[in-house]
């Protein structure tokens, strides 16, 4: 089975972050969002991974391949940016069609057993029940099968929301379908979507079943990446004691940061070499390198390498930046 995570997006919701660092990159609950991702698939055994890259698609490939030596990744630039189902498609010299695929996007975080889901007998879609689903591809039911699939409708007839987690038992139909519609330039929003094709297949007779998940996760923008971080941190272990200072679960240091005379958590990240003194941290995320000192922060990003001395309140600021409050 191969596996294919579409990640090329520019993230522009999370700018500043994104200016400097792709979307994919971006660290929540301890790690990068494509950590979250990777060692879930991994844990299937997968022959190879199909990594979908564009925007900022060097500091993915360089951060995939030292952390995760021994997993095969092919890395499939899509410098033009026409929509997830266009980027599936340009995957076909890899991912030997006709051998059973998952695909999961590279910017939302899903809990769920994915092994369950490859052992599906039809074909089989990830579903959540949302409170408005007009922003999601939306999936209608009837006899336990997905009848029909709908790209953001305007007044849908269901609120089962495509959450970005697609198997497919036999790939060969997909890129069928994938080839079909870019040659006929079916496209939705200006962009060629994947639940067209899916919706393209289910007209060929693809029998495809809802795969309820636990959590979905976005992280679309900093409120979502920031409940994003308090919801993981609940389901992981918290870090462990520091000398001179409190740390108050769920929170997740890393063991290079450095941390003197402060209260940490709850739901707080700290990254690999940040350093906190003096300072008060709560529901924040502090990346690598950053240095916060004499600080009272909450519902805050700090980005890496960003100094802030003597703030008090909700930041969100990007790598390199300097906040100093006299």
């Amino acid at each position: 089975m191969k596996a294919i995570i579409p990640a090329a997006g520019i993230g522009k919701r999370l700018r500043p972050h994104t200016y400097s660092l792709p979307k994919a990159l971006l660290y929540v609950a301890g790690r990068p969002i494509i950590s979250h991702i990777l060692d879930e698939v991994t844990k299937l055994k997968v022959s190879s991974v199909a990594l979908i890259v564009g925007y900022k698609g060097d500091m993915i490939e360089a951060y995939v391949r030292g952390e995760y030596p021994n997993v095969k990744v092919d890395f499939v630039y899509q410098n033009e940016r026409k929509g997830i189902g266009h980027a599936i498609n340009m995957t076909r010299d890899v991912a030997d069609e006709g051998e059973p695929l998952l695909i999961i996007l590279g910017d939302t975080i899903i809990q769920t057993d994915l092994a369950k889901i490859v052992q599906s007998e039809h074909n089989a879609l990830g579903v959540k029940e949302v409170e408005d689903p007009r922003r999601f591809g939306v999936a209608e039911v009837g006899g336990g099968l997905i009848t029909k699939l709908v790209e953001k409708p305007k007044n849908p007839a269901s609120n089962l929301a495509l959450v970005g987690l697609y198997y497919l038992s036999d790939s060969s139909l997909l890129f069928e379908m994938l080839k079909e519609q870019i040659e006929k330039d079916i496209r939705h929003h200006g962009e060629y979507q994947v639940t067209d094709a899916l919706q393209m297949m289910i007209d060929r007779g693809a029998s495809f079943s809802p795969f309820g998940i636990d959590e979905w996760f976005d992280c679309g923008n900093a409120d979502a990446l920031l409940e994003t971080n308090r919801k993981l941190l609940e389901e992981r272990e918290s870090a462990g004691p520091v000398d001179g200072s409190t740390i108050i679960a769920p929170s997740a240091v890393d063991p290079t940061a450095t941390i003197v005379n402060s209260t940490i958590g709850p739901h707080v990240s700290i990254a690999a070499g940040a350093t906190v003194s003096g300072s008060t941290i709560r529901d924040s995320v502090i990346d690598r390198g950053a240095r916060v000192e004499n600080s009272v922060l909450a519902g805050s990003i700090i980005g890496a390498e960003a100094v802030v001395i003597g703030a008090s309140g909700k930041l969100n600021i990007g790598d390199s930046s300097e906040v100093v409050v006299t």
